[in-house]
């Protein structure tokens, strides 16, 4: 079994337009006498690798806590695509996703730089599947993702958004991206992995 990370590292990661960088701040370092090394850190819950629920974009909707850790593990199909994803791209993604493992096809990852578009965003809805995944911080255009998300977080698609999968090749795999437990957030960190299956 092989194991891909595919999460950025949270102090060089990639920072949505307006959201605040991470911040680490030493508090201890033995070096210095004290007992431990000891680390502060501040951040965004949507910096770098993270999963997006649906309350982040619809009030009164599940928060982070609150949305099942099955949406975040099991057998996820990558694929690739450059540019914006229409509802014909989705609709082949999805038939491709199905012919290699119908419950990968729950979960789906697309390597490169492309944009959901929201008829693509209705096709993914419309399937029911429990993840999307991409490498942008966004799924939807970077300069109006409300509709996007809107369409996907209100079919209550999870959205796991800076993902890295040029090491990885197109196919199906094992998915762990569980979110840190942060009680009534939008969204959440997480450590993303992918394992050959």
């Amino acid at each position: 079994m092989k194991i891909y990370d595919i999460s950025q590292e949270v102090f060089s990661c990639k920072v949505f337009p307006g959201d605040p960088s991470p911040e680490r701040q030493v508090m201890l370092r033995i070096a210095n006498g004290d007992i431990c090394n000891l680390t502060a850190i501040q951040m965004c819950a949507h910096n770098g690798t993270h999963v997006d629920a649906p309350y982040h974009f619809i009030d009164g909707a599940k928060t982070i806590d609150q949305v099942a850790l099955e949406r975040f593990i099991g057998p996820a199909y990558v694929t690739k695509h450059e540019g914006a994803i229409t509802a014909e791209d989705a609709m082949a993604i999805l038939e491709k996703a199905r012919c290699a493992d119908s419950q990968a096809a729950r979960r789906i990852l697309v390597g490169g730089n492309a944009t959901v578009t929201e008829e693509a965003a209705k096709v993914f809805a419309e399937a029911q599947i429990l993840l999307f995944g991409n490498e942008s911080q966004t799924v939807g255009p970077e300069d109006a993702p409300m509709a996007v998300h809107l369409i996907m977080l209100g079919a209550e698609v999870v959205l796991l958004e800076g993902i890295r999968l040029g090491e990885v090749e197109e196919g199906t795999y094992l998915l762990n991206c569980a979110p840190i437990n942060l009680g009534g957030a939008d969204g959440a960190p997480c450590r993303a992995i992918l394992m050959s299956t």
